[in-house]
């Protein structure tokens, strides 16, 4: 990972996955986007210009927020973003650095037409990285996504906290494709030039034709790492661990949650899902269909799935996946739910081969019960209950 480090703050462009170091006098002087940018040095929506009409807004994400799961998609380009009502007592708009109303004023502006696209300020985003206050540059962002429309990119998502009902936003930007952003840009935003000659080329596209040039990041190894299957944050594990010890002794019971999971990640499943007996097999395994296309234009392509609800130090083998290819029937694909990780061999196998295998893995069952609020012990244990 390229490092900039706190004395060059002034001068450096903005790289993308590129890591900016603050001050280490341990307040909030550290924060090094104010010396990388004209905004200020706390929050985590930064504008430079009026509230009404910004001429660059900055976005802050810790990535670590259980409750609100921010999230970059780096295959697809595609950045997730809650809002700042983030606990109960405000409307959705009336939040003290006025976040969600900004939100609400560039979606409707990227939804216009050119004038009004025009009006939508550039957006660069930031997550925390490393240690002390340091930053890492995720990109130049656009409000919207290629795949969505105008009443799916900005969505009032209800929560309950302390028995109070609430409303946040959930927002889906495009991160564009650039992988460098010139102080000189930055420079002619701030003069009210965002379309100069600096101007990145995807930016100026999506503001004269509202087409969005995302960037994609396909992976390079074809399979995910032991690590990259586990969930690397402690509430994940202790939350994992739960589910484990919870079906440990019961396994069977564990077949239904893992519909569930499998549900979740993949909302199109149709209907209910056929558990097999208990003694066939060894296991309780499921068929079921997965709905492709709307309406009568559907197709439901049949799926197996399997589950193993495995500790954390315990992988999924060959032998097992050997088990759920040879059960896969001609245009079947198979889903296998594990609460540890598909061992190197195996997941190499699934890929080489191109088994139309969907692995979900520990760390997928986390991101997964966060997304749907599932993001404490008691919660998870209500949760879990449901299946015994």
């Amino acid at each position: 990972m390229k490092i900039i480090t706190h004395d060059q703050l002034t001068i450096s462009n903005l790289f993308v996955d590129c890591l900016y170091q603050g001050a280490r006098n341990g307040n909030a002087s550290d924060d090094p986007l104010h010396l990388l940018l004209p905004v200020s040095n706390q929050g985590g929506f930064r504008i430079v210009g009026k509230k009404t009409e910004p001429k660059l807004v900055v976005l802050t994400t810790s990535m670590n927020d259980p409750d609100w799961p921010d999230e970059v998609d780096k295959e697809t380009g595609i950045f997730t973003y809650f809002g700042d009502n983030k606990k109960p007592g405000h409307e959705l708009h009336d939040t003290p650095r006025y976040g969600n109303l900004l939100l609400k004023n560039m979606f409707a502006l990227a939804h216009g037409k050119l004038e009004d696209r025009l009006k939508v300020p550039p957006i660069l985003i930031f997550a925390k990285g490393g240690g002390w206050r340091d930053v890492v540059f995720i990109g130049l962002a656009v409000p919207g996504a290629p795949h969505l429309d105008s009443n799916s990119d900005l969505v009032a998502v209800w929560k309950l906290r302390n028995g109070n009902r609430f409303q946040n936003y959930r927002a889906q930007f495009t991160i564009l494709h650039e992988s460098m952003i010139s102080r000189e840009w930055i420079s002619d935003i701030v003069k009210g030039d965002p379309l100069s000659s600096a101007c990145p080329s995807s930016w100026k596209t999506w503001v004269e034709q509202g087409l969005y040039l995302p960037l994609k990041a396909p992976r390079a190894l074809e399979y995910r790492t032991r690590d990259e299957q586990l969930p690397e944050t402690q509430l994940g594990q202790i939350l994992i661990k739960r589910i484990h010890s919870f079906f440990k002794e019961d396994p069977y019971n564990f077949e239904r949650c893992a519909g569930k999971i499998a549900e979740m990640m993949l909302p199109a499943i149709a209907g209910n899902m056929d558990f097999t007996r208990q003694s066939r097999d060894g296991g309780r395994d499921a068929i079921g269909y997965y709905r492709i296309g709307e309406g009568a234009s559907a197709v439901l392509v049949e799926f197996a799935l399997e589950a193993k609800c495995y500790a954390l130090e315990s992988s999924v083998g060959v032998k097992e996946i050997s088990r759920l290819i040879s059960r896969l029937r001609y245009r079947q694909f198979g889903i296998l739910v594990t609460t540890s990780f598909v061992a190197a061999q195996a997941y190499k196998e699934i890929m080489e081969d191109q088994h139309p295998i969907v692995i979900i893995c520990a760390s997928d069952i986390i991101k997964l019960l966060i997304r749907h609020g599932i993001n404490d012990l008691e919660t998870l244990d209500r949760w879990l209950k449901r299946f015994k």
